[in-house]
């Protein structure tokens, strides 16, 4: 029996998604619940599992493609699986030719066989692979023309927004994190033993940010239309980069989570992003965004805006550099921080103050425990 395989439901605020890449070709054996293709959207990428044991016996449509909910992707032969053949070169009228064409550009036929169709490669599918196929000549410099994935076109999509729909600036200030980092010396073994997470610095960065915006809600609101739109919650995205992309998973209610949660969720977020199994409600929402460009050795950064949001804080490479304290020039990891701002909403001053709480928190982090 000849069974569908359909585009699933995308959620409400896709209207497509694009085949990324197809797993399976013709004439494959499937077993049910094996992925069969990937869809990307520009939010996340959806697996779409075989819906039954079988064999592929059509592809209807390529890698590329733009596709929408409920159509038909593909055809299984449902059946009991069994060692398939390898694809052959067509045998008919044709054959000769296509053998030719494979000899005259030194293709071999596994290299074009997810082109098959019933088991064999026609002219066509070896002329079409041979005209896309590039090639490096000597003393030529190469050039490769890919189109964006879906992801990395929404990003600069949303870049160009913030830069040409908001008045950004940005301010900077420094932090001397030795209080953090004898916090986490003193207690990381104490504390991967009873949470089974490591004591990292994101934790500490999230709870001082949403200290600083409880004192500065204009850094935690949005702007809609002609109204300003306070928020109630703190609703953190924790910037993630994937080899798709930058992609931004959020910490619902993070005044409410402590430390350990957060560094939990984090983890979660980072495994399922490196896997492309975020979900598109993991990534909506967020009322201030925290970056980190130190892990890759930034030292200072502007980062920009994520729209509707009014602020973003940049982290840094943490460098011992000298510093005076008390009279007396000593060595302390020091970061540089960034606070990229809606000037619309957030005036100067604020941004300043909301900037020097979170330096007093981070570089004080009894403040956490005393409320202060």
């Amino acid at each position: 029996m000849s069974i569908e395989v359909k585009v699933p439901v995308l959620p409400e605020s896709v209207a497509d998604a694009t085949i990324a890449a197809w797993h399976k070709k013709v004439g494959d054996q499937v077993h049910r619940d094996e992925n069969l293709l990937d869809l990307e959207t520009d939010k996340v990428v959806l697996e779409v599992p075989a819906p039954a044991d079988g064999v592929i016996k059509e592809i209807i449509f390529a890698a590329g493609d733009v596709v929408t909910s409920g159509v038909v992707l593909a055809i299984i032969e449902e059946g009991e699986v069994t060692q398939v053949a390898a694809p052959v070169i067509e045998t008919d009228a044709q054959g000769p030719a296509v053998r030719r064409l494979v000899a005259e550009h030194d293709i071999a036929p596994t290299e074009i066989s997810h082109l098959a169709k019933d088991g064999r490669i026609n002219a066509v599918d070896v002329r079409g692979f041979v005209e896309n196929k590039a090639t490096v000549v000597p003393g030529l410099r190469e050039e490769k023309r890919v189109p964006m994935t879906r992801l990395r076109a929404k990003i600069a999509e949303r870049l160009v927004q913030a830069s040409t729909e908001t008045a950004m600036l940005t301010t900077f200030n420094e932090v001397n994190l030795q209080a953090v980092m004898d916090l986490r010396a003193k207690y990381q073994e104490q504390f991967v033993k009873k949470h089974n997470v490591k004591l990292g610095f994101m934790s500490f960065f999230t709870k001082a940010v949403v200290e600083a915006l409880k004192r500065f809600p204009s850094v935690n609101a949005s702007i809609d239309g002609q109204d300003t739109v306070y928020h109630g919650y703190f609703d953190i995205g924790i910037a993630v980069s994937t080899e798709r992309g930058l992609v931004v998973p959020v910490l619902r209610d993070a005044d409410n989570l402590s430390l350990a949660e957060i560094e939990l969720q984090i983890q979660d977020y980072a495994a399922k992003a490196r896997t492309g199994k975020l979900a598109i409600e993991d990534m909506q929402g967020g009322t201030f965004t925290i970056t980190n460009g130190g892990i890759f050795g930034s030292m200072l950064s502007t980062p920009i805006i994520n729209p509707p949001q009014t602020g973003i804080l940049g982290m840094h490479k943490i460098m011992d550099r000298p510093v005076a304290e008390n009279g007396q020039v000593v060595i302390r990891p020091m970061m540089y921080l960034a606070l990229s701002y809606d000037h619309r909403l957030v005036d100067g001053k604020e941004s300043v103050q909301f900037l020097v709480c979170v330096k007093e928190m981070l570089e004080d982090p009894a403040r956490f425990l005393l409320d202060l």
